[in-house]
């Protein structure tokens, strides 16, 4: 067997590596995003909200270097202990560009007060391990921008925004069944890797899982 595959090398810090730190909906939620994002692949060939698993993003494109095993070490201890909480799914939105499952608010309209405040506290566990970034800018956490949401088509409409209204038609005609909630409990942290993030790096990123971290029973 080739040494190269028996041994794992250790990881370049130049390498072109970035982290995101994902709230995981549940499995049923999870099916939802796929169906749409696979049927808008399929009809229209969009891309970007499907390059990823489905997730809300708590912190995402952060450039670790090195210190991933540091960085999932102060997640582990950030999060030991740390109560679950309901995630309600207010349905189809469309902010910008796109659009999204949003999963920002209560049932009753007020803000999910414990996924920002989740948010918040990943972002100053792991601020000490990131390296500078200028490529792409950077993507840190700014409470008053903070809105939760699962990704069905981004980036791509960017280019192709005589496809918005046709898309978000497309997509509710679907009638994906999806959860009206979910529980907040699965944090999940991913490596992904372009060779260009100041380009359409959603037509070249890969991902790789890293850890999983499961959130207690309230």
């Amino acid at each position: 067997m080739n040494d190269h595959i028996a041994h794992k090398l250790p990881r370049d810090d130049s390498d072109p590596f970035r982290y995101g730190i994902y709230l995981r909906p549940d499995p049923k939620t999870c099916r939802a995003v796929t169906v749409i994002t696979d049927q808008l692949r399929a009809q229209y060939g969009l891309l970007s909200a499907g390059a990823f698993p489905p997730h809300a993003t708590l912190v995402g494109s952060q450039p670790f270097g090195f210190n991933e095993n540091e960085v999932v070490a102060a997640v582990t201890a950030l999060l030991a202990n740390r109560e679950a909480f309901e995630v309600h799914n207010a349905g189809i939105r469309a902010p910008g560009i796109g659009y999204v499952y949003d999963v920002s608010q209560n049932a009753d309209g007020t803000e999910n007060e414990a996924l920002v405040s989740l948010a918040r506290d990943i972002e100053a566990a792991v601020e000490p391990f990131r390296r500078p970034m200028n490529n792409p800018l950077p993507n840190d956490f700014v409470p008053e921008l903070f809105r939760g949401h699962l990704s069905l088509a981004s980036h791509d409409l960017y280019e192709r925004p005589d496809l918005r209204d046709e898309v978000g038609e497309f997509i509710r005609e679907l009638e994906v069944p999806v959860p009206s909630g979910f529980a907040g409990r699965s944090v999940v942290m991913y490596r992904t890797a372009s060779p260009d993030w100041s380009g359409r790096w959603w037509k070249t990123m890969t991902w790789e899982h890293v850890h999983s971290w499961q959130l207690t029973s309230a």
